[in-house]
């Protein structure tokens, strides 16, 4: 394990997993990859049932993490890698909201009440990534308090100042989008690509990929659907 991604997801973290294995730290892995890849929800069910983590086995083949389920357990894997470097993924709260109310919650709370939901572009979650989901996405978070920003925002910021708090500064690589090649290739000694940083994964894509009604207008529709048009 070279890097462990910290930051949450929904902050640029598909474009990272594509960045850092052009970077050549990959495989990286990234929740997505426990939905196209059936074999690996079950490495990570010690974490829902309290059985004792082999980190080794958890990222067998994967050079780099980001996302949940990874950034949830960064202390953890800190320990188990002491080697690996860590990168703090960052982007506006207002944004990180309004972009997991439209993603990563809308889908939960879709499944929650039954909504109706479209065949997605990837493979239907299945019951193992939905525990890890609960049980990772939703482990600082009170879900049913997650649509009010007056709840999310401190604990959002909590997360980063712990994170800034635990890890080295000379192990530490804070990243916001729009940074660009030049700080992660700085930050793993690696030449910067001569090609356009990967943009992966919006707001509309991720719902398409999960069945939902695409975003028509993020900054005003309703969770889970799109408004109404006259």
């Amino acid at each position: 394990m070279k890097l462990i991604g910290a930051g949450y997801g929904r902050a640029g973290t598909m474009s990272l997993k594509g960045a850092l294995e052009t970077l050549g730290v990959g495989p990286c892995l990234h929740m997505i990859d426990l939905i196209r890849d059936p074999s690996l929800p079950e490495r990570w069910m010690p974490t829902v049932t309290g059985e004792p983590i082999d980190w080794t086995v958890v990222f067998d083949g994967f050079e780099s993490t980001v996302d949940w389920p990874g950034c949830a357990y960064y202390q953890e894997l800190m320990d188990a890698f002491p080697d690996a470097k860590v990168l703090l993924n960052l982007r506006d709260f207002e944004g990180w909201h309004r972009s997991m109310l439209n993603t990563v919650y809308a889908t939960r709370k879709a499944k929650m009440t039954g909504q109706p939901m479209y065949e997605g572009t990837e493979p239907e979650v299945s019951p193992a990534t939905w525990q890890v989901i609960g049980k990772t996405v939703w482990s600082d978070f009170d879900f049913d308090r997650f649509e009010d920003p007056d709840y999310a925002r401190p604990v959002w910021e909590a997360h980063h100042d712990g994170v800034r708090a635990h890890v080295p500064a000379e192990r530490l690589l804070e990243y916001r989008l729009g940074d660009g090649w030049e700080p992660l290739a700085q930050f793993l000694g690696v030449p910067v690509p001569d090609e356009p940083f990967p943009h992966h994964n919006d707001s509309g894509f991720f719902r398409q990929m999960v069945g939902l009604d695409p975003v028509v207008d993020a900054g005003s529709a309703p969770v889970g659907q799109t408004p109404a048009t006259t």
